[in-house]
């Protein structure tokens, strides 16, 4: 009888200390987020469902081209690109990306751009004085994202600069539906 309940004993202590495991490596680490809409195609399809990385920010900061999520509002997190970084002008003039006045290739953009037909758009052009705030620069501790599907994403077009505190984590893992599973291509 007392093996019987020394052996219900481990077994408790073993859930326990592995949901508490499950539950720092969630809070902490990693989490899941299912994209919900067309703003990242075509890198990025609705209900594709990806692993946030949480740390990544903690012990760096947002390289160009991340793909990030961030708190948009108190209620909802967005998955965008970071184009422009601290201290840089980011501007869009006719399909071309330009960072401080020189032009930068978006390769996963490269397939859509060429599909473009006579009066067409898929990034409407714009400068940094569109941006909410009227920013000359992005400043310290600040990234510009947009959505991969220009003409139909809700970024800092319209959001403006996102600061760091609001940054979830770096996502780049699909793991949902089977047939997508794998890393996002840059």
């Amino acid at each position: 009888m007392a093996k019987k309940k020394s052996e219900w004993l481990d077994w408790i202590k073993a859930l326990i200390i592995a949901g508490l495991l499950a539950f720092v490596v969630r809070m902490f680490f990693f989490a899941p987020i299912v994209v919900d809409g067309p703003s990242m195609l075509p890198t990025l399809e609705n209900g594709d469902h990806m692993i946030v990385n949480k740390f990544s920010y903690t012990i760096g900061d947002p390289e160009r081209f991340d793909i990030v999520v961030f708190h948009a509002t108190l209620d909802k997190d967005y998955i965008k690109r970071v184009i422009g970084l601290p201290g840089e002008t980011v501007e869009v003039k006719d399909e071309i990306l330009y960072i401080n006045g020189e032009e930068v290739d978006e390769p996963f953009l490269n397939d859509k751009i060429a599909q473009i037909t006579n009066n067409q758009v898929y990034t409407f052009d714009f400068t940094m004085e569109d941006i909410p705030g009227e920013y000359q620069t992005i400043p310290d501790d600040h990234v510009l994202v947009l959505g991969d599907n220009r003409s139909n994403s809700t970024d800092s077009r319209l959001l403006g600069l996102i600061s760091y505190d609001q940054l979830v984590g770096e996502t780049s893992i699909i793991y949902w539906p089977p047939n997508r599973i794998g890393f996002t291509k840059e």
